[in-house]
């Protein structure tokens, strides 16, 4: 069949996405197939501008059009404070939570010895280059609760500790509206070596 192996390439390609496998690459292709003109050909444009047009932020590694990201450019941002993430999508959702006033910091992952993943594959030098150039009186580091996010943000705090710095991190235990009888062994014990005074 004619076009057999540039479809199969694309299903291909589509099961690598994250929460796609092969047979839903494969009815995802189809569909678009279907849909052409309003689905497959808008698709590809858009595909085709943000990977020519979207990059790194040079300053704190979001994705941006330009050379720096808006929330870097924004003055009233300029308040001390870098939250230090793990990737951009942990960025976005903080902006989503429109609770974090300050600037952030993308490290590219976390550290992980079994994925290979050390220091020099992070982006804690331009972190540090960052403390030393901008008024930065707090690090937040808001990384995941896993052992790497947790052994990454152990690493940054002590590369990047300075003095006259406050180094903080994200409270962690009991979600809000969470019943203990659903939580993990590991948000209990948090929860419980996190407590604070009534």
């Amino acid at each position: 069949m004619d076009g057999t192996r540039d479809i199969e390439a694309l299903i291909d390609l589509m099961a690598r996405l994250p929460g796609l496998g092969p047979r839903s690459a494969r009815r995802a292709v189809l569909h678009l197939l279907k849909k052409r003109e309003t689905h497959l050909l808008p698709l590809a444009q858009s595909l085709d501008r943000v990977g020519r047009s979207v990059r790194d932020c040079l300053n704190c590694g979001n994705l941006t059009t330009g050379d720096i990201c808006r929330i870097c450019e924004d003055p009233e941002r300029q308040n001390g404070q870098i939250c230090v993430v793990e990737d951009v999508a942990d960025l976005w959702a903080m902006e989503r939570a429109r609770v974090f006033p300050g600037r952030y910091h993308v490290l590219g992952g976390t550290l992980s010895p079994l994925d290979d993943i050390g220091p020099e594959d992070l982006a804690i030098p331009k972190l540090r280059d960052r403390i030393a150039a901008e008024e930065v009186t707090e690090i937040i580091l808001a990384l995941n609760a896993t052992v790497e996010g947790q052994t990454t943000a152990h690493y940054v705090a002590r590369e990047v500790g300075v003095a006259n710095i406050t180094i903080s991190g994200l409270a962690q235990g009991v979600p809000v509206g969470g019943e203990l009888d659903y939580l993990d062994d590991g948000t209990l014990k948090a929860a419980l070596s996190s407590r604070k005074p009534f």
